[in-house]
């Protein structure tokens, strides 16, 4: 392919993310990323930020994962403390999937904290995929805090977030069966429940701690 062809093509991607149509963002963000371009990263980056097909928004993480980590993730980084939630959450997506552990300094309390649920609950699974070693229970005691946070979709991806932690997340989520908040009881119990059966089915769980809690318990003990 000539200079002048690869100029002609990559114009035609760029242009296509900022397609009014759908399909043709589609098409755009997947050649993005079937011949990466180091221009690519910043429009690919901002279209996250925007973009308001889901469809889309994946193929854009999909393109930015076949782009070096080195050229990726210090736009991703400036996305996370974005003011934009979705500039946040698929920020965070995207870290999860890329997986490269340089970027675990930006899953800050803030952010496993965040108001937005979809962002938090994006932190939560980028937090897991990039702990280092030996910080799993530190991780595990941060998330505990959002324990009976949320409605049913939000709790099953916490519950996950720390059943994905393992053993390490026995201590945490033991304190908080036997807290004040009936709701963090609740949700705690249902946690340990997929601890010991991560098959379990979660909104059996989650209907079964609250008879638990409603019934005066628990014990705390389990897990």
């Amino acid at each position: 392919m000539t200079v002048t062809g690869q100029e002609t093509d990559a114009v035609r991607v760029l242009r296509g993310l900022e397609d009014g149509r759908a399909s043709v963002r589609l098409r755009a963000a997947l050649e993005a990323g079937t011949v990466p371009d180091g221009r690519f990263v910043g429009p690919l980056v901002e279209r996250c930020a925007v973009e308001p097909e889901f469809f889309v928004r994946d193929m854009l993480t999909w393109a930015l994962t076949r782009h070096p980590v080195a050229v990726t993730i210090p736009g991703l980084l400036r996305e996370v403390r974005s003011e934009r939630a979705q500039a946040r959450s698929q920020a965070l997506h995207t870290l999860s999937k890329i997986g490269d552990g340089r970027a675990w300094p930006a899953i800050t309390p803030a952010l496993l904290a965040d108001a937005e649920d979809e962002v938090a609950r994006s932190a939560w699974r980028a937090a897991v995929v990039l702990v280092p070693e030996g910080e799993e229970s530190a991780l595990a005691a941060v998330l505990a805090t959002q324990l009976g946070r949320g409605g049913r979709q939000t709790q099953l991806s916490l519950s996950r977030a720390l059943v994905a932690l393992g053993e390490v997340t026995v201590p945490a989520v033991r304190a908080a069966v036997t807290g004040p908040d009936p709701c963090v009881r609740a949700h705690a119990l249902a946690t340990q429940r997929l601890l010991r059966d991560p098959d379990a089915e979660f909104g059996f769980a989650v209907e079964e701690a609250k008879r638990v809690v409603a019934l005066g318990g628990p014990d705390g003990e389990g897990g």
